[in-house]
């Protein structure tokens, strides 16, 4: 039986992890992937210590202070359900069952989903959800990109440089993403605004070949060969039942990083925490690892 099992492996999970660790706290790592939405990041300039800086150049970083302890890590495996019996945690995988004196659930979050006609007919023949990870299949073609926040405005920076034309979908009256990237793709001669404007379907035979829009009342059809799904994050916290979570799915937390069940913590993009950003993560990471070594040493 372990100490403590962090499930996810974000910025926010392996910052915990490295603080269990130093304080002699038997960790396990349970996550699908390393990195978290970072890996999917394009260029990160906000992060202490790095002027600039790609996400997976950050993850790589991570991964290898993380590897420089001895903590076991379970890599591919997805938590399905965690219990509280007595005193004992159990997480239960798609592969074992594994039990802890108490937990840290930093998962993170994922994309949204669209949910219009064509979206998971297309998924991978054209439709993506990453730009770092797709973008260099769309060179010098025509890609839209739906959403009008930070992680749509952070692909059409990337994409300005790749595709040969940017269309940006968006459903609100104007950009909300951060100033310095809304003035850098309204700036740019390769990207085109559709604000007040939805997608209704995503058209094409084998690939993608067209979004069909609707803007108030009038439809039309945009010729596009790639589309980029960038409207927000669910969090990953479809195995916590018992655990007070928001209208939003967060894990609800105290200052502590305490979730309403002792001996279960949370930290990262996972809960309520407001502003979503690498550093908070990180920070959010180390507080519940010392809130799990003061845990333990009372319990």
């Amino acid at each position: 039986m372990y100490d403590v099992i962090i499930i996810g492996a974000g910025p926010a999970g392996i910052t915990a992890a490295i603080y269990a660790v130093r304080k002699k706290v038997e960790t396990l790592i349970i996550t699908k992937d390393i990195g978290g939405q970072t890996a999917l990041s394009g260029d990160v300039e906000n992060y202490t210590g790095y002027q600039f800086i790609s996400g997976p150049e950050l993850v790589l970083k991570f991964e290898e202070h993380l590897r420089k302890f001895n903590i076991a890590l379970k890599e591919n495996e997805a938590v399905r359900e965690i219990a509280k019996i007595g005193g004992i945690i159990q997480v239960k995988t798609d592969k074992c069952l594994y039990e802890a004196k108490s937990i840290i659930i930093a998962s993170g979050k994922r994309s949204r989903e669209l949910n219009v006609p064509g979206e998971k007919e297309f998924k991978n023949k054209g439709l993506t959800y990453c730009a770092t990870c797709d973008g260099p299949l769309f060179s010098n073609k025509d890609v839209a990109i739906i959403g009008g926040g930070n992680s749509a405005l952070d692909a059409a920076v990337q994409l300005m440089r790749i595709a040969n034309k940017v269309y940006i979908i968006n459903i609100a009256p104007e950009l909300t993403g951060d100033a310095v990237m809304r003035e850098a793709v309204e700036g740019s001669d390769k990207v085109s605004i559709f604000n007040n404007t939805r997608v209704e379907e995503v058209l094409g035979d084998r690939m993608v070949s067209a979004i069909r829009i609707k803007k108030e009342d009038k439809e039309s059809l945009l010729s596009v060969q790639g589309v980029f799904v960038e409207i927000g994050l669910i969090p990953n916290s479809d195995f916590t039942s018992g655990i007070d979570k928001n209208n939003s799915g967060e894990i609800i937390v105290n200052s502590h990083n305490e979730t309403n069940i002792p001996g279960i913590f949370a930290a990262g993009d996972v809960t309520d925490v407001p502003e979503k950003q690498i550093v908070i993560a990180a920070g959010e990471g180390a507080k519940a690892a010392l809130g799990i070594f003061k845990y333990l040493i009372y319990n």
